[in-house]
Order: structure tokens, then sequence, then C-alpha cells
């Protein structure tokens, strides 16, 4: 009996620092994407650069995290989740320092495409470290009988990646009030040390797996990565030059043929890098394009509060981005409880709810106009929203990894790719869309009156304007998406 007692305790001891490890983990890559953001003038100020070096300072990080996400799963699946994750974390670690030590833009914006390409390997894998670890087999724990450590360890996972997320400008406007801002780099390192430290100091080796053959699929991975690059290039660089423009079009052109090909060679070959197999199974599936559409929605709803608190109500970025706190306060408090309540009661009560009880807390902002109280009208609305987003990514999460035996780590990169890709297309849309009625309007009101060449100048300049403001709010909120 009291040997039982010190095995179960041990277990529990080993689940509580592997969750504690990936939370650590995933949230160095969450704080460094939205710190950046609030660094980006006084970067520029320090190194040079015009707009476009300051949003490849963000982009380069993002393309090469986007493009390379699912090869970084494969791998943990091939190699041990666990490796991959160590990994993954002291290349970021590797990445960051020589980001804080970069002498020009053009090194820092290197810098920040290597802590993508190492952020691609752990992000994936600290979720599917927590599949693995917590919970039986994947038999054991399919969708109906989640087990509630795994499905509250989830919980967990995700509600601390929105306070890590929150951070990042907080603590980023603080260093760069005290220190320089080589400083939003360097605050990676000790969280790094310590996670490293713990997953290979404290957490067990797993047991070795059975040998199968299988082999790395390079060919799969070269067409996956120029796949997925193409098109998130083009829609990074959408604002900037517009969907006409050929560098825009070609990469997202041979990017989509890329996947095409990409999709018949891993139907095709013995040991693919993607398992096709995967979507045949509805939960898998069906929570892929929840997640799609969830956030897709969460980077549109931010990006238009945000921009309608700094260019309606005259906010701060700092102070607009506080107003937001309490999506991720709610987030926090209940991601764990949804987590354990879906177990009970299954996932799919909660994956249907949760996207209606937040379509009503969007309604609830139709209700703003240019003059309203934020207690009064955008508050309950962000409450509304968040409860029913709470409701939704716990179990989201947990019912799109159930069942992944052996595939967790590839299963996670594409859940983890699909979010990303989700809030490049629904911020690039909106912003299209902006510039679109902004555009019209604008011609609208002008049409039939006779301009000066002085009026017709500062007309060309206020649309120039508007582009410019539009392609920097598209690239601070595509980490949104990241979060």
């Amino acid at each position: 009996m009291t040997y039982t007692r010190s095995v179960a305790g041990e277990d529990a001891r080993t689940k509580r620092l592997t969750l504690l490890a990936c939370i650590l983990g995933s949230g160095v890559v969450l704080l460094d994407g939205s710190v950046v953001n609030v660094a980006l003038p006084t970067i520029q100020r320090a190194l040079g650069g015009g707009l476009a070096a300051q949003q490849w300072v963000v982009n380069g990080y993002l393309l090469t995290l986007g493009s390379l996400i699912l090869i970084g799963g494969s791998l943990g699946d091939l190699f041990g989740e666990r490796r991959v994750f160590a990994l993954g974390l002291s290349g970021f670690g590797v990445a960051s320092l020589a980001a804080a030590l970069a002498p020009s833009i053009g090194a820092l914006v290197a810098a920040r495409a290597l802590q993508g390409v190492f952020g691609a390997l752990l992000v994936p894998s600290s979720l599917a470290v927590i599949v693995n670890t917590f919970g039986g087999s994947a038999r054991a724990a399919a969708i109906c009988s989640l087990t509630r450590l795994r499905a509250a360890a989830i919980g967990s996972w995700t509600a601390w990646g929105g306070i890590f997320g929150v951070l990042g400008p907080l603590a980023g406007g603080e260093l760069l009030a005290i220190a320089s801002w080589r400083w939003i780099f360097l605050i990676n390192l000790p969280l790094v040390i310590a996670c490293v430290s713990l997953i290979l100091f404290a957490l067990p080796r797993p047991a070795p797996r059975a040998r199968d053959a299988r082999r790395i699929d390079y060919p799969g991975a070269i067409l996956c990565a120029a796949g997925l690059g193409g098109p998130v290039f083009a829609l990074i660089e959408q604002p900037r030059l517009g969907w006409s423009s050929l560098a825009v079009l070609g990469p997202l052109i041979a990017g989509v043929l890329l996947l095409v090909v990409f999709g018949f060679r891993e139907a095709r070959t013995r040991d693919p890098m993607l398992p096709l197999g995967l979507f045949r199974r509805r939960n898998f599936s069906a929570g892929n394009i929840e997640t799609f559409a969830t956030y897709a929605g969460l980077s549109i709803l931010f990006f238009f509060l945000i921009l309608f608190l700094q260019q309606i109500w005259g906010y701060s970025p700092l102070r607009s981005g506080l107003a937001t706190l309490p999506v991720t306060v709610v987030m926090f408090a209940l991601s764990r409880r949804f987590g354990r309540l879906a177990d009970r009661f299954g996932p799919r009560l909660f994956m249907g709810a949760g996207p209606l009880v937040a379509a009503c807390g969007l309604l609830l902002f139709q209700r703003i106009g240019a003059h309203v109280d934020y207690l009064a009208d955008v508050l309950p609305g962000l409450l509304v929203f968040s409860l029913g987003l709470a409701m939704t990514v716990a179990p989201l999460t947990a019912a799109v990894l159930a069942g992944a035996e052996g595939d967790a780590g590839i299963a996670s990169g594409v859940n983890n790719a699909v979010a990303r890709v989700a809030g490049l297309l629904g911020t690039a849309a909106v912003g299209a869309a902006i510039a679109g009625a902004f555009g019209s309007t604008l011609n609208r009101h002008l049409a039939g009156l006779r301009l000066s060449p002085a009026t017709r100048a500062a007309v060309a300049a206020a649309q120039q304007a508007a582009a410019n403001y539009r392609a920097t709010v598209l690239t601070a909120f595509q980490n949104v998406a990241d979060s």
C-alpha cells in the first residue's frame, strides 16, 4: 500500500512538472511574439530601416513558424516529443540571444526567422508531450472518455498561453522604460534555461518505442515548407503590396500548387510526413474546421476592436491592449474547468454551445457608437465572447488530439498551422474589406467634384496613409493568431 502511494505520488509530481515545462515552453514563444510589437519603433531608431523592415522583424518569425510547424510536429512523432521539445527550446534560446546581440536590422530579421524555425519544433511538441503524458493510451482516451487529467491539463495550457500573450506588451513596455530594447529578447533566456532543466533533470525519459523502420519524408518536408511558405508570405505582404502584385499572386499560386502536389505525394508514399488517414477521423477533421472558424473570428474581433479603440476613442496602444484583458482573465479562470466538464459530459456539447455564446458576445458590439462607455458597452460583449471562447478552446483541442496515437505531434502541428493560417486569412480579409470600403466611400463622395491639384494630392496622401496604417495594424495583429 505504501509503495503504491509512493508510485502514485511520484507519477503526480511528474505530471505537474511536465505541465509546468510545457506551459513555460509554449509561453516563451507567445511572450516573444507579442512583446516585439511594442519595441518596433525603438528598434527602428536604434538599427534603422523603414516600415518594411519593422514588418519583417515580425513577419520573418511568422513565415518560418507557419511554414515549418507541420515538419516540427512530424519530427516529434519520429524522434520523440520530449527530445524535439528540448531541442526546440534550446535553439529558441540561442536565437533569442542572437536577436539581442544583433548589430543591424538585417541580422535581427535573420535571428527572428531562426526563432521561428525552432518555434516550429517547440509549439506542436509541447502539446504532444501533454497528450502523451496525461491519460492512458489513445484508445483509453477516446473522444467520449477523455481522461480528466488530460482535459484539465489542456485547459491549463490554454489558459496560461493567454496570460503569456497579454504579459508581452506589458512586460515590453516596462523593459523599454528602464532598459534597452535588447532585453525583450534576453528575458527569454532564464525561462528557456528553467524549462530545459525541467525537461532534462525532472522529467523521466519515455519508454523506448518499437522501431517500425519509418523514415523521414524529406521530399514531403520540402514540399510542405514551400507550399505553406508561399501562401503565408502572400498573406503577410498583401496589405503592403495589394492582391494585384506579382510578388503576392506568384507565391500564393505556387504555394497552393505545391500543397496539391504534397497531398498527392503523401497519399502514395510509404512513410508520409502527414498521414492523410488523420483526416478520415471525423473528430480530427471537424475539430480543425472549427479551429479555423474560431481563430479567424478571434483575430477579426481583435482587429476591429483595437482599431476602433485607437482610432475613434483615442486609446494608446497599451491602453487598448489593457481593454482586452478581460478575455484573458476569463480564459484563465474557466478553461481548466471547462476542460473537466468536457471530460464529464463529452466535448460535443461545449464545441457546439461555445461558438454560439461567443457569437452572442459579438452581437453585443453592434450597440457601439462613436460615443459610448467602456464598462457599459464594450465590457459586456467581451465577457460574453470570452465565456464562449473558454467553453470552446480546451474541449476543441482535446477533441482534435484524441485518438491520435503515435501521431500526436503531427496532429498538434496541423491544429496549430490551421489556427495560424486562420488568423492570417481573417486579418487579411478584414484589411482588404476596410481598404475597399474606404476607397469606394471616398470616391463616391468626391464623384463630380472639381478638385484642385493640392486637394487631389491631399486625397492621395490620405489613401496612402490609410494603406500604410492598415499594413502596420495587420502586422501587429497577425500575432494575435499566434496567441
